[in-house]
């Protein structure tokens, strides 16, 4: 692309192609357009928020859910790498750790159609195997809307070929349906979690403790696509369900957060969700057969 092409502006009418941002249904894509500048490894993008989303809480406030700038990040760290950096389509991408953080008195108010978000994105820490193939990169991103920047967030990706990632995944015992199923049990309300349906719970009841667990297996947001292991969101809303439901619904839209990635988290057997209060913010880990797998916090204004 020319210098002139990279100053026209950006299109919101159209999204990227699915297959780039890891998913299944194109009513999930985000990105419409995502644009080199004149600076190297710098990018710009345009996405496409809906004005209202079936799994994200509806609370009269007409803000977007958090989630959405998190699957943004999520697709511009897969799109980015895949479309400027050679990185294979077929190649595994296994996020490492993410945050992200939002302003809440900048945050554009959900209209009557969808919200037309502008992001920023560099990326850095771009690693290379010995044949030139990238390995793994950081990408930052800034998040703006009607002219004002409202969040950032980032997060590392490490990008596998089907050999390495069988034997990174060689030493876990993949879940199946039926495992899942067995981690099943009495679930918390719909409200104590703030959610809108039975079907958007990630989380069963162990006695006192909490088990990742999610309703709906198909879930069309937490799994667009099939996948041998718990997928990252789904981690990060479990953590943010868990809060919402150990302070009664007190601590329930997180504007900051942070999730690290120790292990793979299996799906069977359903792993634990602890989660400790400290103020206005959220300490969380993810434990599997007492191994921790994730953990990190949730920031509330």
């Amino acid at each position: 692309m020319g210098a002139a092409g990279k100053s026209e502006p950006l299109s919101w009418s159209r999204t990227v192609e699915r297959e780039l941002v890891h998913r299944t249904s194109v009513a999930e894509v985000l990105l419409t357009d995502v644009r080199p500048t004149g600076t190297a490894h710098v990018f710009r993008a345009a996405a496409s928020w809906p004005r209202a989303h079936a799994t994200f809480p509806r609370d009269g406030s007409q803000r977007h859910s958090p989630l959405i700038l998190v699957e943004t990040l999520r697709q511009l760290g897969l799109y980015v790498p895949l479309r400027h950096y050679a990185v294979p389509a077929a190649w595994h991408a296994v996020i490492t750790d993410l945050y992200f953080r939002l302003s809440p008195a900048d945050e554009p108010p959900s209209g009557a159609g969808a919200t037309e978000v502008t992001c920023r994105a560099r990326v850095s820490a771009v690693r290379r195997r010995p044949d030139g193939t990238v390995a793994g990169l950081r990408l930052n991103a800034t998040f703006a809307a009607r002219g004002r920047i409202f969040g950032s967030g980032g997060g590392g990706v490490r990008f596998l070929d089907g050999a390495r990632f069988s034997a990174l995944r060689a030493g876990s015992a993949g879940g199946s349906s039926s495992a899942r199923a067995s981690g099943e049990g009495r679930r918390p309300s719909p409200a104590r979690l703030t959610v809108n349906h039975p079907h958007d719970v990630v989380l069963a009841l162990d006695g006192d403790g909490l088990l990742v667990s999610p309703a709906d297996p198909r879930h069309p947001f937490f799994f667009d696509h099939p996948t041998d292991h718990v997928p990252g969101m789904v981690l990060l809303e479990a953590a943010r369900q868990a809060a919402s439901y150990r302070s009664r619904g007190t601590l329930s839209r997180p504007c900051s957060g942070w999730l690290r990635a120790s292990r793979f988290t299996e799906l069977a057997p359903p792993a634990d969700v602890l989660c400790t209060r400290h103020r206005s913010t959220c300490a969380f880990r993810i434990l599997q057969d007492g191994a921790e797998t994730a953990y990190g916090t949730l920031g509330y204004t």
